[in-house]
């Protein structure tokens, strides 16, 4: 059992950090108002506004703002400013037993995938897998529905998922039960071999990605199976997989065509549509916590992420 963390309230301070690419400050600026919404205050970590490249700042500058908001006793929750890449790059030097001792609320995707797998692997936290505030909340395209979702962080609430937020496709009938893990395919795929892997045995493994050419997801998707994740698993949720089309369609699968072929071949139930991940709405969830999935009715059940 992992251990999920307390529950927010009104009055309660979030931390903001960037522990990949440098977020968009003029969108996370505008995202802070939708914080106010809530009844959050906030601090913003010390080198969220910091370029290096590709990164926000360097990596020892990105882990310091991550140790800094687990070690501050005022912060109650932490929500990453946006995604893009780096997180993996300071994964050794992460203080896995400061979180474990300072659970807190962890909320972030795409690249927050390699995060959300090892603090599982090794702080034994329960994480959530939901929009972000540059990349996602201070955009015009935010959705209502996105917005309803972080009521999950004040009251714990079993989260539904049915037909009636998007149509869905069966890959593998059946239910299964299991704890809800994965996230970012390609994320989940650069883990393989490495200490941070995704565990998926007995477990509904969570599948979504972005801009990934159909080749690169079946290179993905095969590495997955190679390494037994595919098989191991007890089912499959299989979130959004956008800008996936091909550069040359006369000379390629569809990403449709390969994710089918892959899931569709473990004979395991599995249901591919979900709105989640690189989308809005974004139905956002815990990572870690118990779930059902019933592909025959095509619905997903997931447990409480706080208490």
């Amino acid at each position: 059992m992992r251990i999920r963390p307390k529950r927010l309230k009104a009055g309660d301070t979030i931390g903001i950090i960037a522990p990949a690419s440098p977020p968009k400050l003029e969108n996370l600026e505008r995202a802070l108002l939708f914080l106010d919404e809530l009844g959050l205050k906030y601090k913003i970590g010390e080198h969220v506004a910091k370029k290096n490249g590709h990164l926000a700042g360097t990596d020892k500058e990105r882990l310091e703002d991550l140790h800094t908001m687990f070690e501050d006793e005022e912060i109650k929750g932490i929500i990453c400013a946006g995604g893009g890449y780096g997180s993996a790059r300071f994964a050794q030097q992460i203080d896995f037993q400061l979180m474990m001792e300072n659970p807190k609320i962890f909320w972030g995707y795409s690249d927050i995938t390699y995060l959300h797998t090892a603090f599982g692997n090794f702080s034994n936290l329960v994480t959530f897998h939901g929009p972000m505030l540059a990349s996602d909340i201070g955009r015009d395209s935010f959705q209502d529905l996105s917005k309803k979702m972080f009521q999950q962080l004040f009251e714990p609430m079993e989260l539904h998922y049915t037909e009636e937020i998007s149509p869905l496709t069966i890959l593998g009938g059946g239910d299964a039960t299991g704890e809800l893990v994965g996230g970012n395919l390609s994320l989940l795929a650069s883990g393989i071999g490495t200490k941070y892997e995704i565990d998926t045995k007995g477990k509904l493994l969570l599948l979504e990605d972005v801009g990934e050419e159909p080749y690169r997801l079946d290179g993905m998707l095969n590495h997955l199976k190679l390494a037994g994740k595919l098989s191991d698993a007890a089912g499959f949720v299989i979130g959004d997989f956008s800008n996936a089309d091909p550069k040359n369609p006369k000379f390629s699968l569809t990403a449709d065509e390969v994710i089918d072929h892959y899931i569709g071949q473990t004979n395991k139930p599995a249901v591919k549509g979900f709105k989640i991940g690189h989308c809005q709405p974004h139905f956002a969830i815990p990572l870690g916590v118990g779930a059902k999935l019933d592909a025959t009715q095509k619905t997903l059940t997931v447990l409480p992420g706080v208490e």
